[in-house]
């Protein structure tokens, strides 16, 4: 990182690279974990906590050398000089929250997903543009080394050309009050393939189906299926009623097949060189349906990953974006795409799994890599 990228506030009388300074607005179930990583990073001072639960904000305060609690979020904007604040509060307060930072100048880190609706994402996005402000999702799972190489993988033509994928997230889990299981779960694994698939998220149409068989009032097993360029197929399936905990995805590809094991330490990413492949390159539709038909069985290899914990690389690429002027990985864009499906979800589901036409696909959104 060129020194010359970073603005003048950000530097110290020897031209050093200050510390910016950031709060944690919510101390409930993510918050510690930000705050843990944000007082152990090396880019960021943290100054304050903001919990409307005073008590519990001093708890978590104590855990990383006693820094101020605030209960208020005018409270917090107004007395401290904060370059941004990470926010980890139930979804449905993301956009009073987040857009009170933006108009108070603030860069936000936000938990998944980025709002409860795609309008209220929408408006924050537009107005973190607006005030050249960095709005990134914490979609930690874009940061582990797995998801990492995997994305590499992708992008290298290391799988050819995507055939399918086939992601399963299911475990006995927590009934959410407010959210079904797509909307708890299903954001982990299409911020996945947000950040792996080439140009990013853009299913023109889903369909999604999905149960409630305890008669909690939302699904709770739940399967939600989407195309690909060139007939591939996205099929993913999220569960909170099973006593297996299994956190899968299998991306099969023209080249080579991957699957990814999040529950194997020993062995997370396997790459099959093994398939089903055309004898001859086929130039039509009609000449594929009549060529035979082979199948590739060749060697399986696990890529080494070297492991470290992802949210210190969330902050570290907040950091980074607001000193560079650059766009996170993840950012508010990304955030959008996911809302767009989900919202999407929510209308299929509304029509007993009929496709629906996934919002704001007329505008291509790009990632930045």
């Amino acid at each position: 990182m060129s020194i010359g990228t970073i603005p003048t506030s950000h530097l110290n009388g020897h031209g050093l690279t200050q510390k910016l300074k950031i709060a944690v607005v919510g101390a409930g179930y993510w918050g510690p974990n930000l705050a843990r990583n944000l007082k152990a990073s090396p880019d960021w001072e943290l100054v304050a906590i903001c919990d409307l639960d005073v008590e519990r904000g001093l708890r978590l305060a104590e855990t990383v050398g006693g820094v101020a609690v605030v209960e208020s979020l005018d409270e917090l904007l107004d007395t401290y000089n904060l370059d941004a604040v990470a926010v980890a509060t139930p979804a449905h307060t993301h956009h009073g929250v987040v857009m009170t930072a933006l108009r108070a100048g603030k860069h936000v880190l936000v938990e998944k997903p980025l709002a409860d609706s795609r309008a209220k994402g929408l408006e924050m996005v537009e107005e973190a543009k607006s005030k050249g402000l960095v709005l990134m999702a914490d979609h930690t799972y874009c940061f582990t080394p797995a998801v990492l190489k995997i994305q590499e993988l992708v992008s290298t033509g290391a799988l050819g050309d995507i055939l399918y994928v086939d992601s399963v997230r299911i475990n006995l889990g927590l009934v959410q009050p407010d959210v079904n299981v797509f909307w708890d779960l299903a954001p982990h694994d299409l911020s996945i393939l947000d950040f792996v698939l080439p140009g990013g998220l853009h299913p023109t149409e889903i369909s999604a189906h999905g149960a409630d068989p305890l008669g909690t009032g939302r699904d709770c097993v739940g399967h939600l299926t989407f195309g690909l360029p060139n007939d591939a197929m996205v099929h993913i399936h999220v569960n909170w009623l099973s006593p297996t905990k299994i956190r899968q995805m299998i991306i099969g590809g023209s080249k080579r097949t991957l699957v990814w094991d999040d529950l194997n330490p020993q062995q997370r990413l396997s790459v099959y060189d093994r398939g089903v492949s055309l004898e001859q390159q086929p130039r039509s539709a009609a000449d594929r349906k009549t060529s035979a038909i082979s199948y590739r069985l060749g060697d399986t290899w696990s890529p080494a990953l070297q492991e470290r914990e992802p949210l210190g690389q969330v902050v570290a690429e907040l950091a980074a974006s607001i000193r560079n002027h650059t766009m996170p990985r993840t950012s508010g864009e990304s955030g959008l795409r996911v809302l767009s499906v989900l919202e999407a979800v929510t209308q299929s589901l509304g029509t007993d799994g009929q496709s629906t036409i996934v919002a704001g696909n007329e505008v291509t959104l790009q990632v930045a890599r």
